[in-house]
């Protein structure tokens, strides 16, 4: 699966953190104190999505215009970094798999639909930030995932063409982007989403990234 390519680039939430379980329980409070009835399967439906528009998306459902869309994201966000520093674990075999990469010279990036205060939590606190060349957030971009936009911006940042570049993502916006930047692309589900038949534009699918290296 690395035959011709110079570049990984990982997604973040639910690929190199177990954040989705954490981001849907802030989620749910912060929702439902404001009166939207957020569910576990409701955060589901969004995932792989910039966050604000995510809050979009529920305000506009919910007809609620009395909090700022880009204030709630603040809010939020703010809770889920100390959550992270609290509770916040790498998924399995992520420094195993960074490591072999590392080794063999492949340049390493992330791009994530979450925005760049939790970008910069995550890479921080889980202290694996010395392995990437670059970071890209999609927060400020004009377009998020499904869109390609943020994994192109990565693939400029260290200097190597989109089809030599490999990105492992756990999402089906993540993919379709990816997919839609000419990339190949490993998916990486959680275990409710395996099954996905719109996973099947992947290129390669596994059930955990402990599995990378023996691909």
């Amino acid at each position: 699966m690395l035959r011709g390519i110079k570049a990984v680039i990982f997604d973040m939430d639910g690929v190199l953190i177990d954040s989705e379980p954490l981001w849907r329980r802030v989620m749910i409070q912060s929702f439902n104190e404001i009166g939207i009835p957020l569910t576990e399967e409701d955060c589901k439906t969004t995932t792989g999505s910039r966050f604000i528009e995510v809050i979009k998306y529920w305000f506009e459902k919910y007809q609620f215009h009395t909090l700022n869309p880009k204030d709630f994201e603040d809010l939020v966000v703010s809770r889920l970094c100390e959550l992270i520093k609290i509770e916040g674990k790498l998924m399995p075999g992520v420094i195993k798999v960074l490591d072999f990469l590392k080794n063999k010279s492949f340049k390493l990036a992330i791009a994530t639909s979450s925005n760049e205060k939790l970008l910069k939590t995550v890479i921080t606190e889980l202290n694996i930030q010395s392995y990437f060349h670059t970071t890209c957030s999609a927060e400020y971009l004009k377009y998020g995932k499904p869109h390609p936009e943020v994994f192109l911006n990565c693939a400029n940042n260290l200097g190597v063409i989109p089809s030599q570049c490999l990105v492992i993502e756990d999402s089906v916006n993540g993919v379709i982007a990816a997919k839609a930047a000419q990339m190949k692309v490993i998916v990486v589900p959680d275990e409710h989403n395996f099954n996905n038949p719109k996973f099947s534009i992947a290129d390669y699918k596994l059930p955990s990234l402990t599995l990378f290296i023996s691909n």
